[in-house]
C-alpha cells in the first residue's frame, strides 16, 4: 500500500448527463479534491458493491443518488448497499428531481442519510456541491 493518502471518491449516480456535468462543473468549481465516481444506471451503481468487495476500488466517502433511474432505481440502489454487511454504512444522499412526499419518506425507510432536491440553477448546484464536501468529506466520521 502506498504511504501517500488519496481522498475517498465521491461516487454519483445520476443518468442525465447535463446533471453529471453540472455536478463535475460544481465540484471543480469547488476545488473538490475527491475524485467523482461516475454510474449512470442503477446497474452499474450495484457494480461498485462488486469492485469494493473485490478491493479494486475503496469505498466512497458519500454516494449521491438520484432515484428515478434506468435498470434499476435508486430506492432499490439504496436498500442493496443498506443490506451489504460491510457497505452499509456509507452515508447516502439522495439528490433527485423528485419532491414527492412519498418518494422523500421512502428514502429516508430505506435508509438514506439525507434527501436533497436537485437545483436548477448552477450557482445553487455549486453551493450543494459546498455542502457536501463540507459535511460528508470534511467533518463526517465515517464509522471505522
Amino acid at each position: 500500500m502506498s504511504t501517500t493518502s488519496r481522498q475517498p471518491s465521491i461516487l454519483v449516480v445520476e443518468d442525465n448527463p447535463v446533471d453529471i456535468d453540472l455536478m463535475r462543473r460544481a465540484f471543480e468549481r469547488r476545488n473538490l479534491t475527491n475524485p467523482l465516481e461516475i454510474a449512470r444506471d442503477g446497474v452499474e451503481a450495484l457494480e461498485f458493491l462488486e469492485h469494493w468487495e473485490r478491493g479494486e476500488l475503496a469505498p466512497p466517502a458519500v454516494i449521491l443518488l438520484d432515484i428515478k433511474l434506468p435498470k434499476v432505481d435508486g430506492l432499490e440502489v439504496l436498500r442493496r448497499i443498506r443490506a451489504h454487511e460491510r457497505f452499509r454504512r456509507i452515508p447516502v444522499v439522495m439528490l433527485t428531481s423528485s419532491s414527492e412526499d412519498r418518494d422523500i419518506a421512502t428514502a429516508y425507510d430505506c435508509g438514506a442519510n439525507s434527501y436533497i432536491v436537485k437545483p436548477v440553477d448552477f450557482g445553487k448546484f455549486v453551493e450543494v456541491a459546498e455542502q457536501v464536501e463540507l459535511y460528508w468529506c470534511l467533518l463526517n466520521q465515517a464509522p471505522g
